[in-house]
């Protein structure tokens, strides 16, 4: 599997921090833990200051001066067990508990300390011991001993606080790594979301304030979109140029073959001229959508103009109500108010591919409603029939260029739905595919932004 960049920053950002955090953490528990142990050393040691100042020699003889409240006193703690011994330079016992005789140091000088742990009775003890001058050509010898009572649960604070304070520590490093993180690839997901509304209509430069690092991305994009740019342009001339040029030839060979299905001639001869005529007409019609498509495509210059919907009906109504007639097709109109803002000749295109789809598809008397209107700031304008129509399925792909539905009839090159959708995008519209009246026919439907008032006058190409 492999890793998105976010996961692999975050991978890599979090790989130290999962090694730095418990190291830091582990040092900062030793530190404090020596230092308290160290503390509670220097304790025990002032309890052996304490009785080596109390050793006296009277009369030859060494003691140590220990009341029944000094022992308690020495002695007193709250968690622990406290255990002293005095001993002559010979080992004998001066004062305190005899079995601690058996864990002392040896060696010890005057002035020097031990300290060490052991066990008493099986329990673990902290022992301290001091070489102390009493007067005698060997120094005397104080030990002090406590359990460990104390120490453990120190032990058992500081890891529950040093754990808490790193636990807490790495989850703000973990979540600080992650907003420097998303933070540092935002630009990054801008600009994915920008280049997603990009297409051939939209090739402009790209602009955003971005980081150094990917300003020679941006510049890489943008070279692109100037080369995406051309090659579309070039291809649009292209396709306009070649559908222009084919016009010409394809309506004299239209008339030619009007003139021989006039003119006396063989009876053998009609079926042949008659496929000939449809195929010419077919094929104009072909270089007329082509030339259609280049026009929607390309970007013209001209500005959007206050139109209205009905009066783009009516116009297109004059030339094919006859047509619609002579092909056998009840073709009616209900019309109100639509005003938009668009270009009047593509939107007149829109129209007429859909009119020449019903009245191709539908079949003989068959009944086109054209209708537009507008509401809720909307503008709509809709073609109505009921043929055949498209299964539902399929209505997705009819959109698409050269594509049309399973049960459709006719020579159609499948182009109509697809410049009708590219002039509705153009003018900010949409193109829905419905059904007709009673769930039969089609019913194709234009819905734009509706224009802040209507229109009065021709809509002009």
């Amino acid at each position: 599997m492999i890793l998105s960049l976010k996961q692999r920053l975050l991978a890599w950002l979090m790989l130290p921090v999962l090694l730095a955090v418990p190291l830091a953490g582990w040092s900062l528990y030793r530190l404090m833990h020596e230092t308290a142990i160290s503390w509670l050393d220097q304790a025990l040691g002032d309890t052996a200051l304490a009785l080596a100042s109390l050793i006296r020699e009277r009369d030859g003889q060494l003691g140590v001066e220990v009341s029944g409240a000094t022992d308690r006193a020495l002695r007193f703690d709250r968690q622990d067990r406290i255990y002293y011994l005095v001993r002559d330079p010979q080992g004998r016992l001066l004062q305190g508990d005899a079995q601690l005789a058996a864990l002392a140091p040896s060696g010890l000088a005057r002035g020097d300390w031990s300290f060490g742990d052991g066990r008493l009775a099986g329990e673990p003890l902290r022992l301290a011991a001091l070489g102390v001058d009493c007067g005698q050509a060997e120094p005397c010898m104080v030990q002090v001993a406590e359990t460990l009572h104390k120490r453990d649960a120190l032990r058992a604070q500081l890891l529950a606080m040093v754990g808490l304070g790193i636990t807490g520590l790495a989850a703000l490093l973990a979540l600080a790594v992650w907003w420097a993180t998303r933070e540092g690839l935002r630009p990054l997901d801008q600009l994915s979301h920008e280049l997603e509304r990009r297409d051939l209509d939209r090739l402009e430069p790209l602009q955003p304030a971005v980081a150094a690092e990917l300003r020679p991305l941006i510049a890489a994009f943008n070279r692109l979109f100037e080369r995406l740019g051309s090659a579309a342009s070039a291809q649009r001339q292209f396709l306009a140029n070649a559908a222009h040029q084919l016009r010409t030839p394809l309506t004299s060979l239209r008339t030619e073959i009007d003139l021989a299905l006039l003119e006396p001639h063989d009876a053998q001869m009609e079926p042949l001229l008659k496929r000939l005529q449809k195929s010419v007409d077919r094929s104009a019609r072909l270089a007329q959508q082509m030339l259609s498509m280049a026009r929607a495509e390309a970007d013209t210059g001209e500005p959007a103009r206050m139109l209205d919907l009905r009066e783009i009906a009516a116009q297109v109504a004059e030339d094919w109500v006859p047509r619609a007639l002579a092909a056998g097709v009840d073709l009616g109109f209900e019309l109100q108010a639509a005003p938009v803002r668009g270009q009047g000749f593509l939107l007149r295109e829109l129209l007429e591919n859909l009119l020449h789809n019903s009245l191709s598809y539908a079949g003989a008397r068959a009944r086109i409603t054209v209708r537009c209107g507008s509401a809720a700031g909307e503008a709509w304008l809709e073609v109505e029939d009921n043929g055949p129509g498209i299964a539902t399925a399929e209505r997705e792909r009819a959109l698409q260029r050269f594509q049309r539905g399973s049960t459709a009839q006719g020579l159609g090159s499948g182009l109509g739905l697809a410049i009708a959708l590219d002039i509705a995008r153009r003018h900010g519209g949409t193109l829905a595919l419905l059904d007709g009246a009673q769930a039969q026919g089609l019913r194709v439907r234009l819905s734009m932004p509706a224009a802040a008032s209507a229109v009065s006058g021709r809509a002009n190409q």
